[in-house]
């Protein structure tokens, strides 16, 4: 009993100050919190690690006639003047025994959209918004204006090279919903199944990106999203009645994919970044295991209590970026990047117009569902194994960090590499962008590593210059380049 109370104090002392929605809530931190105190599930889980046999029966497809014309977005309320690329937006089915649906915006390239990839992007948390967090603050053709009112053009966009697909999973997240409340306590095994049913229904509504290339990208807790959605991707097209998915890549940034290197990464990163004294990080080294089994010594709780307080009042998904303050102007970061944005997005997406305009049914829209997190039923202490399966399959896989963020540490991202232990090909080098240096990458045998310099959790928001050049040398098959 004992035991189980330190678990669960352990995660809680990790609880940093702000998250999306800027009410002290971190999505990831809480999932783990409340995954750690339930370990016997999770070592049960961490057996899942490997390929996940999903049940072959056939995958629910609804009629999807006209949907596509009903979905198109005419206009988002005050976006710019001049638009010129289709929108579109609304809902697919996956269960339609629970009415269980996924809602989805598709922002297709103003230029060569019949022949660009498909790009899927996912959000982690577990239970944050694709479409707010990604589409609206990330990569998507718009920013919202401090008015809340009024949107401006991401000049940076990723649909300018692809069209781009921003899922909102699982049900409950975002403007995703379902009858039955049951739903929304989920897990990596349904949501990847759920996502997996909506692409070929959604499909099957956008015929002409059957054949087309596709890629997916997302971030954080995304980690697990995308590797695993992969391995089903991979898995069903062996499945001669199945839709085939013309799955060539996945990019994940600032990945949550392993239990034991985020932890150790990121107490690292706190001390290499002068966050946390030499004593504290010795005595997290000396006392702490983050080990798959290993229990919490009161030794290592003592040190994460100091950690706490020396990590009070700062943003752990940028270190160098101020907190939005709700009393005054509020500086931007050394990026540039507004912290208040999605105070902004939150006031835009629950306007009943923009609703209306993205086929939305009404809710009180919200950056992340605290509930699906907290009651998050199945997770792999590592997703390793599975990424090295994807590596073997021959499609690409990306693995970008941005080196400011304090939350998935580009140390984390780099511990987790090595554990896959894959052959060099490029050695480490700079890579560049408008004459200066962006960050640093290694070409490793079926795996690309990408840091991006002075960039946070959110690569996109943060660098979107350096995101936009990432993105296009992953889909290009291209390392970035060194001039």
């Amino acid at each position: 009993m004992k035991n189980g109370f330190q678990l669960s104090i352990h995660f809680s002392l990790l609880v940093l100050v702000y998250c999306y929605g800027g009410d002290g809530y971190d999505p990831l931190e809480n999932t783990l919190k409340i995954q750690r105190s339930r370990r016997p599930a999770l070592n049960h889980a961490s057996n899942e690690g490997n390929t996940v046999e999903y049940p072959t029966s056939p995958v629910y497809m609804g009629p999807q006639g006209g949907l596509k014309d009903a979905d198109k977005i005419s206009e988002l309320p005050g976006q710019p003047a001049g638009t010129e690329f289709d929108q579109y937006s609304g809902y697919v089915t996956v269960d339609p025994i629970h009415g269980r649906a996924l809602f989805y915006y598709l922002a297709e390239s103003p230029v060569n959209s019949s022949t660009n990839p498909l790009v899927l992007w996912l959000n982690g948390g577990p239970g944050c918004s694709s479409f707010g967090n990604g589409a609206m603050m990330e990569l998507g053709p718009f920013r919202v204006s401090v008015d809340n009112k009024t949107l401006s053009r991401n000049k940076y966009a990723w649909n300018s090279i692809a069209n781009v697909l921003f899922l909102e999973s699982p049900a409950g997240v975002g403007f995703s919903c379902s009858n039955t409340s049951s739903d929304y306590k989920t897990g990596d095994k349904q949501t990847t199944k759920d996502s997996y049913t909506f692409l070929v229904n959604w499909l099957d509504r956008f015929p002409e990106y059957k054949t087309r290339d596709f890629y997916i990208t997302g971030e954080s807790y995304a980690g697990h999203y995308v590797p695993q959605l992969a391995q089903l991707i991979l898995q069903n097209n062996k499945i001669t009645k199945q839709t085939v998915i013309n799955l060539k890549g996945i990019a994940i940034g600032n990945a949550y994919v392993d239990y034991e290197t985020r932890y150790t990464g990121m107490f690292d990163y706190f001390w290499t970044h002068s966050l946390i004294s030499d004593e504290i990080h010795e005595g997290i080294i000396s006392n702490c295991n983050f080990s798959e089994g290993a229990t919490v010594t009161d030794a290592c709780l003592d040190y994460q209590y100091q950690t706490r307080a020396a990590l009070s009042n700062f943003f752990p998904y940028d270190i160098y970026t101020p907190l939005c303050s709700p009393f005054s102007n509020s500086t931007p970061s050394i990026s540039g990047f507004d912290p208040c944005t999605d105070t902004y997005i939150l006031g835009y997406l629950n306007t009943p117009l923009v609703q209306q305009s993205l086929h939305a049914k009404p809710v009180q829209w919200e950056s992340c569902n605290k509930f699906i997190g907290l009651h998050w039923k199945d997770m792999p202490f590592t997703v390793l194994p599975v990424i090295q399966e994807l590596m073997a399959s021959g499609i690409s896989v990306w693995i970008y960090s941005g080196d400011t963020d304090g939350s998935v540490p580009v140390t984390t991202s780099r511990y987790s590499i090595n554990k896959l232990q894959a052959s060099v090909k490029m050695p480490w080098y700079p890579w560049m962008y408008q004459g200066e240096v962006s960050g640093y990458v290694v070409g490793y045998e079926n795996l690309t590593f990408v840091t991006i310099r002075g960039s946070g959790h959110f690569v996109p928001s943060y660098q979107p210059g350096r995101a936009l050049a990432v993105f296009t040398s992953f889909l290009e098959g291209k390392l970035p380049p060194n001039h």
